[in-house]
């Protein structure tokens, strides 16, 4: 029985089976090629390929190259990706959102990818909420946020204090309410996001001993009444 391979006719086609090839080069090229000459049918093949592109480099080049698409067909794609069952998937629609941007993407990050079992995921939700959050947003995002703090590893703490000091004066009364959380990780967390509200350029860093300082203030002004 013969097998016969089928012949990508058509331009999208192309560039759908280049997606698919087992060399990472050769799929970023295809993704930066469809974004240098972008044509209305490349959308479903790079839509597709984000799901399950496994290289970073070549995920970003795909969303840029969707960036370069109309964005009448590529914005309603990206945005039905935000159900598909696939973490991946869910995350990179979520990171192509937020280089759309624009306060019309602001209704489909819904709350719950904010706190998203999945930190990739929730990573991801909160860059990009940043990135197109309204300013008139920005307070009870930062609320949202902030309930997060303490959550997951340095990196995970790192990307959200980063999200939290991109809203600036509005998460400075939550990040100031974590600093005397009764949670030591969260006090933790809320200094060292203080200090990147104090300094955005400084450098993310946990000090353990915030914490033993917190408690001991603490006791120390209770003990005074």
């Amino acid at each position: 029985m013969n097998t016969q391979i089928p012949k990508a006719t058509t331009r999208a086609d192309r560039l759908a089976l280049a997606l698919r090839s087992g060399d990472p080069s050769a799929r970023l090229q295809a993704a930066l090629t469809a974004g240098t000459t972008p044509e209305p049918d490349f959308v479903g093949p790079l839509v597709a390929r984000c799901g399950v592109e496994p290289d970073f480099s070549v995920r970003d080049m795909l969303t840029w190259a969707l960036t370069r698409m109309p964005r009448e067909l590529a914005l309603p794609a990206v945005l039905a990706e935000l159900d598909s069952p696939v973490a991946l998937a869910r995350s990179q629609a979520l990171h192509t959102l937020s280089k759309f941007g624009g306060p019309a993407t602001w209704p489909a990050l819904r709350t719950e990818f904010l706190h998203d079992a999945d930190p990739d995921i929730a990573r991801t939700a909160w860059r990009a909420a940043v990135a197109v959050a309204p300013e008139a947003a920005h307070a009870d995002l930062a609320r949202e946020l902030a309930s997060e703090l303490g959550r997951g590893d340095a990196e995970t703490m790192r990307s959200l204090s980063r999200a939290l000091a991109a809203l600036g004066d509005a998460a400075e009364p939550v990040v100031a309410a974590g600093t005397s959380d009764p949670d030591p990780a969260v006090r933790i967390h809320a200094l060292a996001t203080a200090r990147l509200l104090e300094d955005p350029d400084a450098s993310f860093a946990l000090d353990p001993g915030d914490a033993s300082r917190m408690a001991t203030a603490y006791s120390g002004s209770r003990g005074a009444h």
